[in-house]
């Protein structure tokens, strides 16, 4: 049985000694770095040895644009590079634009902090498997987004390479390797990824693989 590894995200001393304290009671899992900011943590995801990021959504510093959680910059600048860990989000926020935010920065999970431990511990080795993990409350507002996207949108027909792309995003892809594997350039995968969120009225890459899987496109 291989380690995760993991690096802890959060400005709360007191949140990071509880995450640690109760991934240690797991044979798998290793904490192995902590940051404070969301700073600390993209330079600590880069050396390389992390397979799992559990990251909070609000720092004490925010986004340079002022509105922007740091933890969702921090999630985009760690997913943007090859061979990137994952990122599940432990978070104590459940509304719609920090769950987008998260989910289209890259990251494969979204918890909140006051999950049951057992539900904790299976989202990290989900997320190290590279599948998604949804807190149920999360999973009822993508469903829900679904549903009214599906109303106003029925026609979903994707276009062959449309649907490749979406199939890659599903396997868990960035757009680096994507446009890698395609030959093309990474800014013709956003086209694409634009076009298919524009016809299945979604604004995620999540939302999107769960909206193409509800509509058999997967």
């Amino acid at each position: 049985m291989s380690t995760i590894r993991l690096l802890l995200a959060d400005d709360h001393a007191v949140v990071r000694r509880g995450l640690a304290a109760l991934v240690g009671a797991e044979d798998d899992l290793e904490v192995v770095a902590e940051a404070s900011t969301s700073k600390a943590a993209i330079e600590r995801a880069r050396i390389g040895d992390i397979d799992v990021v559990l990251m909070d959504l609000r720092f004490g510093e925010v986004g340079e644009l002022g509105s922007t959680p740091g933890g969702v910059e921090a999630t985009r600048a760690i997913r943007s590079r090859e061979d990137a860990p994952a990122v599940l989000v432990v978070t104590a926020y459940d509304s719609d634009p920090e769950i987008l935010g998260a989910i289209e920065a890259g990251a494969v999970g979204y918890m909140l902090k006051d999950a049951e431990p057992d539900q904790l511990v299976g989202a990290i080795r989900a997320a190290a498997r590279g599948e998604s993990a949804l807190a149920p409350a999360v999973q009822a507002t993508l469903m829900g987004n679904l549903r009214t996207g599906r109303q106003a949108h029925p026609d979903t027909e994707l276009s062959p390479r449309e649907h490749e792309v979406l199939k890659a995003v599903a396997s868990g892809e960035t757009n680096r390797k994507i446009a890698r594997e395609l030959g093309v350039s990474e800014a013709t995968i956003k086209t694409h990824l634009t076009h298919v969120f524009g016809k299945l009225d979604v604004s995620s890459r999540t939302a999107a693989v769960a909206k193409g899987r509800e509509l058999g496109l997967l």
